[in-house]
């Protein structure tokens, strides 16, 4: 049986400015409709959005660090080196 119960990190980009922002929650789906129907303050100005990346995690400790990461400089390199081919198309 596979647990369901954790958070997801996630990375969206802008379709408006082509930028990312990277976040956690438990319910992704909602999280993307917060998103893109102007309700988040740090985004409602770049709507809409797309899913580019997320990451599963169990641990809220372990998913709050990843997103931490993920937000530096090196963590940005390896989202853009995760999604090369991507945005390359």
């Amino acid at each position: 049986m596979i647990n369901t119960n954790g958070y997801f990190i996630y990375v969206l980009r802008s379709i408006l400015d082509g930028k990312f922002y990277t976040g956690f929650t438990s319910d992704i789906g909602k999280r993307i409709i917060e998103h893109n129907s102007g309700k988040v303050y740090s985004t409602k100005k770049r709507i809409p959005f797309e899913l580019m990346y997320f990451e599963f995690s169990l641990n809220i400790n372990d998913a709050i660090h990843r997103e931490k990461y993920l937000k530096t400089t090196y963590g940005k390199r390896y989202i853009r080196n995760r999604l090369k081919h991507y945005l390359l198309d």
